[in-house]
């Protein structure tokens, strides 16, 4: 049966019940980690300071749930490869594999624009091993698709593979980038970097 135990009784510290303190530790991750993205999408130098003021906690709080920044950033990068695995497997990658990859490019552009500059903190704070896990999910759709693309002529085959993938991947970061400078604006992105990547790899 389910515990009919009051709240009031359960063990306290300080009279507060240890559940509400539960309740107040798991609010405070995720806010800080919801702050450290925002913060480090934009800035990836963005100290731990900035993301504990930012976040309305203090330090000793912060580091009572990650001992160090690099906890906290490599923390911020797993939900980030979560989010995007989860929003890219909902892209509808069937049929003509050039009309696919235009679909796959504006999801991927959407997340790469919201994420920012966290790809630059994760690559200082993760080991190698890290920002390759980071990458290979997304590279792998676009790698099936170039290969399915290829076989019918969409795509050409006279370069390597993997070239294209790094095309498709400096492409999206570059339109990130040049949206930060103002330079073309992020409703326009998503369709600059599908026409660029596709003209890129007609065959």
């Amino acid at each position: 049966m389910p515990s009919t135990q009051s709240p009031a009784s359960e063990p306290a510290v300080d009279g507060v019940p240890d559940r509400a303190l539960r309740a107040d530790a798991l609010r405070n991750i995720e806010t800080i980690i919801a702050t450290a993205t925002r913060l480090l999408a934009v800035d990836p130098d963005a100290s731990v300071n900035e993301i504990a003021k930012a976040a309305g906690v203090g330090r000793v709080t912060l580091y009572g749930h990650f001992d160090s920044r690099a906890t906290l950033v490599r923390e911020v990068v797993d939900r980030a490869i979560a989010q995007t695995e989860e929003a890219l497997s909902q892209v509808d990658l069937d049929g003509d594999p050039r009309a696919a990859l235009g679909r796959l490019l504006e999801a991927s552009w959407q997340l790469t624009h919201r994420f920012g500059a966290l790809v630059v903190a994760a690559s200082q704070a993760l080991p190698p091993e890290g920002m390759h896990r980071a990458h290979e999910e997304p590279a792998a759709r676009v790698r099936a698709l170039l290969v399915r693309g290829r076989e019918v002529g969409e795509f050409r085959s006279d370069v390597p593979i993997e070239w294209q993938v790094s095309v498709v991947q400096a492409i999206l970061h570059g339109a990130s980038a040049a949206v930060h400078r103002g330079e073309i604006t992020a409703d326009d992105a998503p369709f600059l970097v599908r026409d660029t990547v596709l003209a890129a790899l007609a065959a």
